[in-house]
């Protein structure tokens, strides 16, 4: 299993934003890194500065989100999705896209459960429950 450190995922956010901002050819994986990017300009100062960003490592400003942990989730979520793992997380996030009209939206909310998935997880000793993050998920999609 691939177990990137947080540098290696600022190096890699980083490196797709010059590529991308260069015209320079991209990696499968780093298109889409790259289209989620596109979708956050909020972060582009953060990520047009490698060395800024790996000093900035373990720095928590109240208030403000981490964008790399927000862009490995969209990342994450879509690669999720792509091969349907955990089981029923593409049919529920297409769900959730289409009651909100917005995959970017949909990526969010399913962030949501994504992260309390994850917190259960740690909090208990355990694997992550893929079925109660897929459930909450869903829970989302047929929710006003």
């Amino acid at each position: 299993m691939f177990n990137p450190s947080q540098a290696d995922v600022r190096r890699f956010f980083c490196s797709v934003y010059a590529k991308a901002q260069a015209e320079q050819a991209l990696e499968a994986i780093e298109t889409i890194a790259s289209l989620w990017i596109d979708e956050h300009p909020e972060y582009h100062a953060l990520l047009s500065d490698v060395d800024a960003a790996l000093a900035a490592m373990g720095q928590v400003e109240e208030g403000k989100t981490n964008g790399f942990l927000h862009l490995s989730m969209h990342l994450s979520i879509s690669e999720q999705c792509s091969i349907d793992q955990p089981r029923g997380i593409r049919q529920a996030v297409e769900l959730l896209t289409h009651q909100r009209d917005s995959l970017h939206e949909a990526h969010h909310e399913a962030m949501d459960c994504l992260g309390q998935m994850i917190w259960e997880s740690q909090r208990a000793k355990r694997a992550p429950d893929g079925e109660a993050y897929v459930a909450c998920v869903q829970r989302h999609a047929t929710r006003d």
